[in-house]
Formats: C-alpha cells, structure tokens, sequence
C-alpha cells in the first residue's frame, strides 16, 4: 500500500464516504470492504481501470476540450464527447454540466466542472462550486461514485497547497447522495497535498 492514501470523510449526510487519493501510476479502486467500511486498492499494471460512475474533467468555459486532464478525457471517450458537451456550451466558472461517457466505458458520466483562473484568495469560493456543482451532477443521474482531478490547478493557475484544501473541504462538507469520492493525483506533488489536506 505505500504510495497511496485511503481515507474517509463525511459527504453532508452523515454516511462516511470513501475519499481515495490515487497517484498518476496505474491502479484499480474496487467498492469498499463492507468489513471495515473501507475503500480496497490495488494495481492492475500500466493501464488504469477506475471502477466509477463518473469522471470529473477540468473543463474550460467553452467546453471544447483542452490540454492536460480535460484533452485526455476527450481524447479517450471520442469524437461525441466533444459534439455533446459543445451543446451545453458556454459554463461558467465555478459551474458544471454533464454527459455521456462515450467511448470511456465502463465510466458512464463525463461531468465538465469549470474553475477559475486564479487570481486571488477570493477564487475558493468559485473553485468550492465547480467541486459541489460536479456532486450536484452525479446526484442529478444517480451516481454515487466519482473521480475528480485537481481542478484549476493546471493553465488556470490555482496555487496547489490551496487548491487541496479548497476541494477537500468542498467534497467532504458537500450535501450529496455520492458514496465514493476517488481524487487522481497528477503529480507527487499534488499527491502529498492531498494527503495533507486530508489528514489535517
């Protein structure tokens, strides 16, 4: 187990939900042991395989895709992923929308959460949005289970050590039928604030 974090937080409603914190190496979060009312992980080798409903992707406010995160989402679900979300278009920052998973199955939701561009400390509260507006997605389709990136944390410029605790304490103070929250580090770095930001 070293090198990953399992932890837990409350989602609002007062059922302890699963909060997994994955690195960018390869792995496999399974549904929790009932046993222990803990998350299970393990590794499945060079290619990952994330047993969610919903994938979270950084999206910019004319939902055309981009770099990082968001252009791998739409690079692995395909052409339609693109069609359906320019439909949706414009989001602002701090919103989210929602569509289909397309070519990214098992997943079945894309959810596309805009943050800000960082500009200051006042962006926490459009950053808290785009993290609870993604929740209010999923619990619109019923999904219970969902992966998120660190958003803005890319091109947008949002400081790291901050944007760990904005979306831990947006995810674990969120009102919300989701059950598993998985947060898929992109670096180390972002890795050991998240541990940080859980911990603390």
């Amino acid at each position: 187990m070293t090198g990953w974090l399992c932890g837990q937080c409350h989602l609002g409603h007062g059922t302890p939900a699963s909060v997994l914190l994955l690195p960018g190496a390869a792995g496999h979060p399974s549904t929790a042991d009932s046993s222990t009312s803990r998350p299970v992980v393990r590794r499945t080798g060079a290619r990952r395989r994330w047993d969610v409903e919903a994938v979270v992707t950084a999206a910019n406010t004319k939902l055309r895709g981009g770099g990082g995160v968001d252009g791998a989402v739409h690079a692995a679900a395909g052409l339609r992923l693109l069609q359906a979300s320019l439909a949706l278009a414009p989001c602002p920052p701090g919103g989210a929308v929602l569509t289909e998973a397309f070519d990214l199955a098992p997943v079945r939701w894309v959810i596309h959460a805009v943050g800000p561009i960082y500009q200051g400390p006042q962006d926490a509260a459009t950053l808290t949005s785009a993290y609870t507006q993604a929740l209010a997605r999923a619990d619109e389709v019923g999904a219970t289970s969902v992966a998120f990136p660190s958003i803005s944390t890319g091109a947008y410029g949002y400081p790291l050590a901050e944007a760990a605790a904005v979306s831990v304490q947006a995810l674990c103070g969120a009102v919300t039928a989701v059950q598993s929250v998985l947060l898929v580090a992109s670096s180390h770095r972002v890795q050991e604030l998240w541990e940080q930001a859980l911990e603390g």
